[in-house]
């Protein structure tokens, strides 16, 4: 039994830095605003993401595009079919690296101020941004990160140029605009 016990307490210390975290895709929200014809804007979100840090810090999150909701059924199916192309490119994926430790060092309610840069795979392209985060450590299972202040996609870096002008076209408006501010509010739990 004692020759146990130094085994199991070593085991207990050592599994939160082992855990791993997953996305809380129900309680999270990744939205961006599209603008049109002289400032009009829409809001617009995707409903399904999967995504996991592992012990590393290692940061994952797919996007199903074809769960965007714009809250007009014709302007999402739109958007699957001649902005996206879901049946061509069905997610997209973003990558980045979190430093866990300063992150579960954090009582709960706590919060800190991150740069991360992380990496964007739309589309057939990929492209790096680095952006500004709130991290907050909700309890000992769960933190939440959220953009402080939005990314703003250049469409045309990932070869949606066309497919705007196609929903243009298919709308009758005179623009839509190709930069497009992205914003997220992500809550990780412990598994």
């Amino acid at each position: 039994m004692r020759a146990l016990f130094p085994l199991i307490a070593s085991a207990c210390l050592a599994a939160p830095a082992q855990a791993a975290w997953y996305l809380d895709y129900e309680s999270s929200r990744l939205g961006f605003i599209s603008s049109r014809d002289a400032g009009g804007a829409e809001n617009n979100r995707f409903l399904v993401m999967h995504g996991n840090v592992d012990e590393k810090g290692q940061a994952s999150l797919r996007i199903e595009l074809d769960s965007v909701q714009s809250g007009v059924p014709l302007r999402d199916e739109r958007l699957k079919e001649n902005l996206f192309e879901v049946a061509r490119f069905p997610e997209a994926t973003v990558t980045a690296h979190l430093d866990l430790g300063p992150i579960l060092g954090l009582a709960s309610g706590a919060q800190l101020e991150m740069t991360l840069p992380l990496r964007l795979e739309l589309h057939g392209a990929s492209h790096a941004y680095r952006a500004e985060v709130l991290v907050t450590r909700l309890d000992a299972r769960r933190f939440q990160v959220v953009t402080l202040s939005p990314l703003i996609l250049q469409l045309g870096d990932f070869g949606l140029a066309p497919g705007v002008e196609r929903l243009r076209q298919l709308a009758g408006l005179k623009s839509i605009g190709l930069s497009v501010p992205v914003g997220a509010v992500l809550i990780f739990a412990e598994r």
